[in-house]
């Protein structure tokens, strides 16, 4: 729950930057919870997260990570990155001021650092400038360990064309109590680099086994 004083930080935040925050009012706990009930926490050992802003999936996050599991956020608001570091104080949260799609960077992935189980992202990626959110999903893709998830919150449809070129299998469904309604995606990459296939978990809404990324 955040402190009224937090809520007007992310407002004014808002205010300065509609278009890198995707909502005035920060998610719902309906869709925290629904968001995060597509992790497997008792395998999953690096989690990576966008757009963390005050900490709204942060804490949840951490609260259900393994003791010797990790998590990274990545935010490029210095005011949200310097609030998450002085008020979260736990060993297993790296805070990295930069971008999302600098993650292989930030991971350390193209030189042999561990790749993320699941990253999370709330950023508003039809606002983001132009080539920016395509290249998010990419870099998020050879982010991923084989058989890991991308988990997408989101006010409209259109970014599921963004993972169509680069994860084996797309499932999405709406959020209706959360101001406004959302939709939540689970984008995964295949599970070994020579299937055809990727078993997922939920309703299926998009496949395309030949375009993917291990």
């Amino acid at each position: 729950m955040h402190s009224v004083r937090d809520k007007l930080k992310f407002f004014s935040q808002f205010l300065r930057n509609p278009k890198m925050i995707g909502s005035v009012i920060p998610t719902s706990d309906s869709a925290i919870a629904t968001m995060l009930s597509r992790v497997d926490w008792a395998q999953t050992r690096l989690f990576v997260e966008y757009g963390p802003g005050m900490g709204t999936f942060t804490r949840p996050i951490l609260a259900q990570l393994r003791a010797d599991a990790r998590l990274v956020v990545i935010d490029t608001c210095p005011s949200f990155v310097a609030h998450l570091r002085a008020s979260i104080d736990d060993p297993r949260l790296r805070v990295v001021h930069g971008s999302a799609a600098d993650v292989e960077t930030i991971l350390g992935t193209r030189t042999g650092g561990d790749r993320a189980d699941y990253v999370l992202s709330g950023l508003p990626l039809s606002t983001l400038p132009a080539g920016v959110a395509e290249q998010i999903a990419e870099s998020t893709a050879r982010a991923l360990r084989p058989g890991g998830s991308f988990l997408i919150y989101q006010y409209s449809r259109w970014f599921l064309r963004l993972l169509d070129p680069w994860f084996a299998r797309v499932d999405h469904r709406w959020v209706w109590p959360n101001i406004p309604p959302c939709v939540i995606a689970e984008a995964r990459t295949e599970e070994d680099a020579l299937a055809g296939e990727v078993q997922a978990a939920g309703n299926l809404v998009i496949e395309h086994p030949d375009k993917k990324v291990a």
